[in-house]
């Protein structure tokens, strides 16, 4: 028996299928390369003759542009239709991935790289929405779950695939593959996705140009922090002029006629929790991922290889148990999944607090499973709990506040656990940097290891509390689609 269409939901094409392989093409191509351009930095620097500093702009200026246009590019396709954006997103990340490999020097990269990540902001901003739009409530779940695997395996494969085309062709070669595939996307995008509704409203601009100077300088200072010290004069006036961006932007989305955000979507406590649990899942996440490769390589001494391999086993979990979730999720909701899932990670973390030499690889493995355990657990359901908590007017914007959820969590999460790691490491080895390390601080590394993984664990229980407050959504064949 066919499933009744939801009252105010696009009409759906013939062929569901179709859509989601359409929309995987480009979550897969924006994801990749947000992995697989950190194998490449290497070459790259050696290319150009840029100093580090230069060279780490090339992957920030990415996360940078992609976070702060999430949002607003979110809105568009609410009023102006998500083919409109989507198509567009595929030709400017294509165009901008072109770019990337024609540049002659690094400044030019870095511009370039900016160009892309619009492309993948567009692309990022309506993916899930997209989705929900073609597929009924019953199967939403496992179409985000299926998602899911697509995440975990472009995060998976980057930096294998950039291996290998860097064994083999120059750094270049890493971005010209996405501009057939990209294109090609589009094109078949264009004929084949359904135009959907357009509507008759203004789009805030001030409101997303706020947004830009609000989030570009906050995720800089969260990103940079690191570098310039926390305590600098410098981190705290860019946070400040952040702060300041920020409350004028809530200021001009409360009294704006149609606002980027709406502010009223944060009374539904379903899209708020989900919200605010999908940021800590990815800030404690990445704890993990960001930690746990100086575990590996500058305390253990493993080799780079190894310790990469390793550092997939959370993906692999996320990967293998996505559609899983999902499917579960479809049938009982999102409740007990998500906030199983954020007690499994922050379990994970505890178990993280105790990790000794002496446990051996296993007990890295071990650890590292189960944290990818409980992010296959947690994210397809809290996906598809929060496009289903609004309006499908509002999937748009929704669908880019989780996706600006991801990303402000991951860097939240990098500079939270440096600031700690490096406090508790340096406090007991007398200011000396990580950089510097030798055996004999060995306790001392083990001690800021076990902190840093001990605040995550805190992160991640805050989030199951978030996780089961927000309230039961029940069985997709019971939910009502909101008014």
């Amino acid at each position: 028996m066919k499933h009744a269409r939801e009252q105010g939901s696009p009409a759906r094409p013939a062929n569901k299928w179709l859509v989601f392989a359409l929309v995987a093409v480009g979550i897969f191509m924006s994801t990749l390369d947000g992995s697989i351009v950190n194998v490449a930095l290497p070459s790259i620097l050696a290319d150009f003759g840029a100093p580090l500093s230069t060279a780490q702009w090339v992957v920030l200026i990415y996360l940078l542009t992609v976070s702060s246009l999430l949002l607003s590019f979110g809105r568009l396709s609410d009023i102006r239709g998500r083919k409109r954006v989507y198509v567009r997103g595929l030709c400017c990340f294509s165009l901008g991935s072109a770019a990337c490999a024609l540049s002659p020097s690094a400044g030019l990269l870095i511009a370039a790289r900016a160009f892309q990540g619009v492309g993948a902001a567009m692309l990022m901003a309506c993916t899930p929405a997209l989705l929900a739009d073609n597929f009924p409530a019953a199967q939403r779940g496992r179409a985000l779950g299926m998602m899911g695997t697509v995440v975990a395996g472009g995060l998976t494969l980057g930096p294998a695939l950039g291996g290998i085309i860097l064994s083999a062709l120059s750094w270049h070669y890493i971005f010209w593959i996405n501009v057939p595939v990209g294109m090609g996307g589009a094109l078949l995008a264009h004929f084949k996705l359904h135009s959907g509704d357009t509507k008759h409203e203004a789009f805030d601009l001030p409101g997303a140009g706020l947004l830009v100077l609000f989030l570009a300088p906050l995720l800089t200072a969260l990103s940079r922090g690191r570098d310039w010290g926390f305590s600098s004069v410098r981190f705290g006036l860019v946070l400040a002029f952040a702060l300041l961006a920020g409350a004028l932007f809530l200021w001009r989305e409360h009294r704006a006629e149609h606002p980027i955000l709406d502010l009223s979507l944060f009374k539904n406590r379903l899209f708020s929790g989900s919200a605010a649990s999908a940021a800590a899942m990815f800030t404690s996440l990445f704890f993990v991922s960001f930690l746990m490769p100086f575990y590996l390589i500058t305390f253990l001494g493993l080799p780079e290889s190894r310790a990469g391999a390793i550092l997939v086993i959370p993906f692999f979990f996320l990967f293998a148990g996505a559609y899983v979730t999902g499917w579960i999720y479809d049938r009982t909701g999102s409740r007990g999944l998500t906030t199983l899932g954020m007690i499994v990670l922050c379990a994970a973390l505890l178990l993280l607090t105790t990790l000794d030499p002496a446990d051996g690889l296993w007990g890295v493995y071990l650890r590292l499973a189960a944290a990818g355990v409980g992010v296959a657990l947690f994210a397809p359901p809290n996906n598809a709990a929060i496009l289903s908590a609004v309006p499908v007017e509002r999937r748009g914007v929704t669908a880019a506040t989780l996706a600006a959820a991801r990303n402000m969590g991951m860097m939240a999460g990098v500079a939270l656990a440096a600031a700690v790691f490096t406090f508790v490491f340096q406090e007991q080895t007398g200011g000396v940097l990580l950089k510097e390390y030798a055996p004999e601080h060995s306790g001392a590394f083990l001690a800021a290891f076990h902190t840093a993984m001990g605040v995550g664990a805190a992160v991640a229980a805050a989030g199951a509390a978030a996780a089961w407050l927000r309230g039961p959504d029940g069985p997709a064949g019971r939910r009502q689609p909101p008014a």
